[in-house]
C-alpha cells in the first residue's frame, strides 16, 4: 500500500477517486490518520448524491461515524491501479538488491524500479515497495500533463 504523503501527493497533483469496492483509504484527519478503510458493501459504501459522492459506514462500532464526504477521505490506491493510470507510458518494473552500510552493519536490500517514458523521456522511478514506485510514476506522469 502506498504511503500517506505519496497519497497526497497524487491527489493534489490533480488525481481524482471515483470509489469502487475494494478501494483503500483514509479519513485525512490528524485524529483518524493511522486507520485504513476499504470499500466495501458491507462495511463501507460510496453513494452517489447530487451534491457528490458519500463515503457510508454501515454499522461500524469503532466511532461515531456515519458517512464521511469525498473530499474528506483520501484514496490508498492499489498498485494494480497504479500500473493502470501510468497506461502506456509503463516500459517495466524491476527489483533490485543490493548491500546497504549503516555503520559498521551491511544490510541486504531490495528496491523496486519503475521504468517509464514521460514526455518522450525515459525515467526510473525507485522504492523499497512496488506501489510506491508506482506511484512516484504517476505523480510524474501527472506532473507532466499539468505542467
Amino acid at each position: 500500500m502506498i504511503s500517506l504523503e505519496l497519497a497526497r501527493a497524487l491527489r493534489d497533483s490533480g488525481l481524482s477517486w471515483h470509489p469502487v469496492r475494494g478501494d483503500n483509504f483514509s479519513i485525512d484527519r490528524i485524529e483518524a490518520d493511522e486507520e485504513i478503510y476499504t470499500l466495501s458493501d458491507m462495511t463501507v459504501e460510496a453513494h452517489a448524491f447530487a451534491s457528490g459522492t458519500v463515503l457510508g459506514f454501515n454499522g461500524t462500532t469503532e466511532w461515531a461515524l456515519d458517512s464521511v464526504s469525498l473530499d474528506a477521505a483520501l484514496w490508498l490506491p492499489r498498485e494494480d491501479q497504479l500500473r493502470d493510470l501510468l497506461g502506456s507510458a509503463l516500459r517495466s518494473l524491476e527489483l533490485t538488491s543490493g548491500t546497504e552500510s549503516i555503520g559498521e552493519a551491511r544490510l541486504e536490500s531490495q528496491r523496486f524500479l519503475v521504468n517509464a517514458t514521460i514526455d518522450g523521456s525515459a525515467m526510473r522511478f525507485e522504492a523499497t515497495d512496488a506501489a510506491d514506485a508506482y506511484a512516484r510514476a504517476v505523480l510524474a506522469l501527472l506532473d507532466s500533463v499539468a505542467g
